[in-house]
């Protein structure tokens, strides 16, 4: 790769260089040394249809920014929610080193933070998985929670859209008992995820089982939420940074305009990472609230380069 043409790595081959585990990995190396990294503010520009989301990061991988835009509407023209890319600068010299796509990163560094998370939260025995949604994410979020625990069945709680079903028939054809649901099969799941675009809570918090992990991804604006408060008030809340989640997490300013959390009883990543926070009890109920932050793009993307640049040196594939 010259500064001259950056290499672009399409969806296909982004996936075939990475996989969770990789992933999974490299963000935890990321949050137990945080201090290394600059995730800059993410814009929300309007625009025309849509939405147009800026998310730039610095740290020892480079420097990265993703573009990433979001179309409600592309839903009913079969298109998928979010297009986007990556760019890549080299570290040290700031050469623009590679573009990646921006969904397929996407999709895979927010499942892995959630698969990172839920490592160290969920109870080792957890096999039942329940997630909402049935888009990019959920499937994602399936390959993910699969990868860090044994799950032998999962329920999908969709809408009975094409692709709800497909989306089941996908999990089932990889051997895993695969149903659809309603959002009360909270209270029989030992992991949920909730990947949705839902503006108001997915389920009555009450319902979930003690000692399930959940991870919620989907409510990234301040006046959106899939999780109620009274789930954050009894639950214990982990999130990316403290402050991210503060500035972007609906179901958490929420909970606290409500008077039903405190934003100090929230519990960043890396504490969990290095050990100095964790599950409290086997009947707990954790909370891994996600938001994304620009780091996370930064160091898989250099992870997929790493790998990219290892099969070249082992003739494998043209730089």
């Amino acid at each position: 790769m010259t500064p001259t043409s950056p290499r672009h790595i399409d969806g296909a081959e982004f996936r075939d260089l990475v996989d969770y585990r990789d992933a999974v990995v490299a963000l935890e190396a990321a949050f137990g040394r945080l201090g290394d990294y600059g995730s800059l503010h993410r814009e929300h520009l309007p625009v025309p249809d849509g939405e147009l989301l800026l998310m730039p990061a610095h740290g020892p991988e480079g420097v990265g920014v993703k573009l990433v835009t979001l179309n409600p509407a592309n839903r009913g023209k079969a298109l998928p929610l979010i297009h986007g890319v990556y760019v890549m600068f080299a570290p040290g010299t700031l050469a623009a080193e590679a573009t990646l796509d921006g969904a397929a990163l996407t999709a895979m560094r927010t499942a892995a933070v959630s698969a990172l998370a839920t490592r160290h939260l969920a109870r080792e025995d957890a096999r039942h998985l329940v997630v909402f949604g049935a888009g990019a994410q959920a499937a994602a979020h399936i390959d993910a929670m699969c990868a860090v625990r044994p799950i032998e069945q999962v329920t999908i709680v969709g809408t009975g859209s094409p692709r709800t079903q497909e989306l089941r028939r996908s999990v089932s054809a990889r051997g895993l008992r695969c149903e659809l649901g309603t959002p009360a099969d909270v209270a029989r799941a030992d992991i949920i995820c909730t990947c949705t675009t839902s503006p108001t809570p997915l389920f009555a918090g009450e319902q979930v089982a003690p000692g399930a992990h959940v991870n919620a991804i989907g409510a990234y604006q301040p006046t959106n939420r899939e999780l109620d408060g009274t789930l954050l008030a009894t639950a214990q809340i982990v999130v990316e940074t403290r402050a991210s989640a503060l500035a972007e997490a609906g179901d958490v300013i929420l909970a606290i305009a409500e008077g039903l959390l405190n934003a100090a009883d929230l519990i960043e990543l890396r504490d969990v990472v290095c050990g100095t926070a964790g599950r409290r009890t086997d009947e707990t109920v954790t909370v891994f609230k996600s938001v994304g932050l620009g780091l996370e793009d930064l160091v898989v993307a250099r992870t997929a380069l790493r790998r990219l640049a290892g099969r070249a040196v082992d003739g494998r594939v043209a730089p």
